[in-house]
């Protein structure tokens, strides 16, 4: 153990002389290893911070929600030009399939439509709109912090009532308590009635902090279920104890009922569970990993190769003192390790260069950006055993080489 700690050693001092005696050399074969970490490494970091933040902006979502409507949300085998021209969901399919299907928890009719502007006073704000039913603040996850969300009743009369954004109700009222006041959102009078808790933007479902929440059918009243710049969607959340699978074929089997589709007739319209969503993401973010190892791969074995090439120069430089170390008893595999343990710590300068600038970077991004930029232990891990790894492979063949060379001959050589 103490020869191999002295052997450590030893080679450690040799990577800092040929570090010092070379400097540009140097620089520039561990600058691929140093440019291959930092690539996998920030792809790493970038990838996993993405999906724990989608993660945890979706954990007050249930996976076993349902987005009834005329699109999918992943790929399907219908064209989008056939999709297109699917029958929008109506209130009465939602009341529908409401009151006939087996173990709903919670159900809204909502409306996807385009942002707003809401007017208090001399103040404006650009709006997100989400017009739905009552259930929705339990399917949105949605939490008040001052006031209340819209009942039922509210909902089902279309009562001209806002909840509103963290955000919104900064940008409107400044300081001023907003329950209670009125705004104006459609050239009509809305009452204030509730304020969400500030949440944060998230990348997924939009954000509440900018979003007004008001009874559907309200807008119902307004522009009616076919408006060209909305979609209209049924979402519902079937109890914990009911089979997804079945309760999907469930809401399948009644709308078909519902809208008199006979048995060979395709279906007009998708059942999209929000887990599927989910799946469709993180197999996104799986492929996006694949491409940012195979990409940062090649930059590896360019610094690979660099390294390789720095060894065979440092052997080469180096053959009389080979000589010299084999000629008073030194054996092959102290020679071997030797220039390996050079290798591999050359490699370790580079992959830590590379972490330190990932690590330099998360905390620029973190603090400029409504983003966590996270460089976790496991990918500093990652990029450490990568550097050992390609020092190991690119320093062996000139190790070997090395340790091969005939005292006698290295010495003639060497002189």
């Amino acid at each position: 153990m103490i020869v191999y700690l002295r052997l450590l050693s030893t080679s450690f001092s040799f990577a800092i002389n040929a570090l010092r005696m070379n400097k540009l050399r140097t620089a520039l074969s561990f600058l691929g290893v140093t440019v291959g970490i930092f690539s996998i490494i920030a792809v790493l970091a970038a990838v996993d911070s993405m999906d724990r933040n989608i993660k945890s902006e979706l954990s007050g979502f249930d996976r076993n929600m349902i987005y009834v409507f005329n699109h999918s949300f992943g790929p399907s085998e219908i064209p989008k030009w056939k999709s297109d021209q699917y029958p929008k969901m109506k209130y009465e399919e939602y009341d529908y399939l409401k009151r006939n299907l087996t173990g709903v928890e919670y159900a809204s009719f909502n409306y996807f439509t385009k942002s707003e502007q809401m007017k208090y006073g001399a103040n404006y704000a650009e709006v997100v709109m989400r017009p739905c039913s009552s259930d929705m603040q339990y399917l949105d996850n949605v939490k008040i912090v001052n006031g209340r969300f819209f009942n039922e009743s509210e909902s089902v009369n279309g009562v001209p009532v806002v909840v509103i954004g963290h955000e919104v109700a900064n940008t409107l009222f400044n300081g001023l308590n907003p329950v209670g006041q009125v705004v104006r959102l459609y050239g009509k009078r809305f009452t204030v009635i509730g304020v969400i808790e500030k949440q944060g933007s998230i990348s997924i479902g939009g954000n509440q902090d900018e979003s007004v929440y008001m009874p559907v059918n309200i807008m119902r009243q307004m522009f009616g279920d076919n408006s060209l710049v909305s979609t209209t969607v049924v979402i519902l959340k079937p109890n914990r104890e009911v089979d997804i699978k079945h309760f999907e074929d469930e809401i399948t089997a009644k709308l078909r009922l519902f809208r008199g589709l006979k048995e060979s007739d395709e279906s007009n319209f998708f059942v999209n569970v929000f887990g599927g969503m989910m799946d469709m993401i993180e197999k996104i973010i799986g492929q996006m990993n694949i491409v940012g190892w195979i990409i940062s791969g090649f930059s590896l074995l360019v610094g690979g190769f660099g390294i390789a090439n720095i060894m065979f120069v440092s052997v080469k430089e180096r053959t009389h003192l080979i000589g010299v170390q084999k000629a008073i008893g030194a054996k092959s595999n102290f020679i071997l390790f030797q220039f390996l343990f050079e290798a591999i710590i050359l490699a370790l300068i580079g992959g830590l260069v590379g972490i330190i600038m990932v690590w330099g970077i998360s905390i620029i991004v973190s603090s400029l950006l409504d983003f966590q930029f996270v460089l976790s232990l496991s990918n500093i891990g990652v990029g450490l055993t990568l550097s050992v790894f390609i020092g190991m492979l690119s320093g062996y063949l000139p190790a070997r080489s090395a340790a091969k060379l005939d005292p006698v001959e290295a010495i003639r050589m060497g002189g």
